[in-house]
């Protein structure tokens, strides 16, 4: 009997039944816990305020969040230097973050729950985030303009939120007059510059051409310095607001409000005011750029830079690896050398990534973007223009590593079309480029759409090149902006897989930054899900136009 069940084939089946259920079972759980873990990550914990008794049986307050929750069997815990009593099974600790970094040195403190004498969640206790130093967790004492109190205890909280709308209006006006008007300034003199250098080269500087260049510096100059006068008068209106603070330990702490990005008081917030709350940090998240060493703020470059280099690798590898395609399965000889190049193309696909980007970085960079250099920028010399990493040489690398999925993706789909469609377009009295423009290629691009998809699932989640051929950890504009030509292919940019190691693995503060890279490569798993749906949507399109044609 258990003969003839093996021969049916059954256990196989189920074989695979389990390999298959125990995959999804992993997948789910993983995209489970970075959900739990990401999206928890902007809700506004209460804060929570510890009467503490030290070894020494001298009692502290200690103020913070509850992160983490951690049980040590005792012998585990006496291994590692606890002392526990005969009656104690387990040691149970809370890891706490205190914040006021500043102060302190440290964000995070494990406690011991049996040394808790009390605990409470004043509806006074104050969160505020600050652009340096993390979090700060005290109370409000008072609220000072020029140096002088304006608001003090209960009168100080709705004084402290219309100053910090105000500051933060400010701050932004500086933002746009630094990133935007002074830095097209800038950028417009570095242009200038190197038009100068190149008139000189060419041995073209002439009288009349030095009086252009110096009456365009001139103009450039008055607006840098209408831009510097009120930049300089905003940083004096931002500087005057400022609030005192009490911590744990009673001591004060005067914070510039230009320093924070907001002020709030979790214990006295209703769930409306914390959906608000929630709503609002999840818009920071996806619009704002990083911060603390990319452990606060927002991702926007990193999701600006990630869309960007999947569309340009797409627009490059899908006209390549389509054309490659066509030539192999209805131009070329099948034989030997066909088969050959087949072969290759199949070896390629598994070809480690950074493989791709050592050769994206030796040849693309080095060799292709410095003769680039020398022929077309020798003004900017010794700085180089393309022959450095950047936006371009990433997505051609990337372009360059999907190119054999798409290539055999499309090859099965031109192969499947059948030769009786070729045939009667043939006898019709159309060209065989016209069969293949107007017949073929159409009833295949579902399948070309299939490896674009499987190009964009793989490009978009891909580090390891990208570490060497253009990626940055901060990039400190976008490659798209208003100055011309716009789109700037030499810029280096940001990306969410390299963002997740750099929070992960390279931050100073581990423990602040684990929320954030939970958060990141949600973000990263939905990016990648939207881009293969927006592709899968037109594939199956193209599949229900052309079905009728393929019967």
């Amino acid at each position: 009997m258990i003969k003839l069940w093996f021969k049916s084939g059954a256990p196989w089946i189920w074989l695979n039944a389990a390999a298959v259920s125990t995959c999804m079972i992993m997948v789910i759980g993983v995209l489970g816990l970075i959900t739990v873990r990401g999206v928890g990550h902007f809700w506004p914990s209460q804060v929570t305020q510890y009467t503490y008794q030290e070894e020494d049986n001298t009692s502290k307050i200690i103020i913070g969040e509850q992160v983490e929750k951690s049980v040590t069997p005792a012998q585990m815990a006496k291994a590692t230097g606890h002392k526990m009593a005969d009656n104690e099974d387990t040691l149970v600790q809370y890891l706490i973050k205190t914040g006021n970094r500043d102060l302190t040195g440290t964000d995070f403190i494990w406690i011991e729950e049996r040394n808790v004498k009390a605990v409470s969640e004043p509806i006074d206790m104050m969160v505020v985030e600050r652009r340096e130093w993390g979090n700060f967790y005290g109370r409000l004492v008072e609220v000072k303009e020029d140096g002088k109190s304006i608001a003090i205890e209960n009168e100080a909280w709705p004084v402290l939120q219309e100053k910090i709308t105000k500051t933060l209006l400010l701050f932004k006006e500086i933002a746009h007059l630094e990133k935007k008007e002074i830095a097209g300034v800038n950028y417009g003199l570095e242009r200038l510059r190197l038009k100068e250098r190149k008139l000189e080269l060419e041995n073209h500087l002439d009288a009349a051409a030095k009086q252009q260049i110096a009456v365009e510096k001139s103009a450039y100059d008055v607006a840098y310095k209408q831009y510097q006068s009120q930049l300089a008068n905003l940083y004096q209106n931002i500087r005057r607001d400022s609030l005192l603070a009490k911590t744990e330990s009673g001591d004060t702490l005067e914070i510039p409000l230009f320093k924070i990005v907001r002020a709030f008081q979790p214990n006295a917030m209703s769930l409306l005011d914390k959906i608000v709350h929630y709503g609002v940090k999840v818009v920071e998240f996806l619009s704002d750029d990083p911060r603390e060493a990319n452990t606060e703020g927002g991702i926007f470059p990193a999701i600006f830079g990630t869309v960007m280099m999947v569309m340009m690798m797409s627009v490059i590898v899908t006209p390549f690896g389509v054309i490659a395609a066509v030539y192999l399965r209805e131009y070329a000889k099948q034989g030997f050398t066909t088969r050959l190049i087949r072969i290759a193309v199949n070896n390629l696909a598994g070809v480690p990534s950074v493989v791709y980007g050592v050769f994206g970085l030796g040849f693309f960079v080095y060799i292709l973007g410095g003769n680039i250099d020398q022929l077309f920028f020798p003004e900017s010399a010794p700085a180089p223009v393309y022959g450095t990493p950047g936006l371009l040489w990433a997505s051609i690398t990337l372009a360059l590593l999907t190119l054999p999925v798409v290539i055999v993706s499309t090859e099965e789909g031109l192969a499947r079309i059948p030769s009786s469609i070729r045939e009667g377009s043939l006898a019709l009295g159309a060209t065989k480029l016209e069969t293949l423009w107007l017949t073929v290629l159409p009833m295949a691009s579902p399948a070309m759409m299939t490896g674009l998809i499987l190009a964009v699932a793989r490009a978009a989640g891909e580090v390891a090149p990208l570490m060497l051929v253009g990626v940055v950890k901060l990039a400190p504009t976008l490659p798209l902006d208003g100055n011309f030509p716009f789109l700037h292919l030499d810029r280096k940019f940001m990306h969410l897989g390299f963002h997740i190691y750099d929070v992960g693995f390279q931050s100073p503060n581990v423990e602040a930054a684990r929320p954030l890279v939970y958060a990141t490569a949600l973000l990263l798993v939905l990016v990648i899900i939207g881009l293969n749906l927006a592709a899968i949507v037109i594939r199956n399109n193209l599949r229900e136009k052309y079905r009728a044609l393929e019967g």
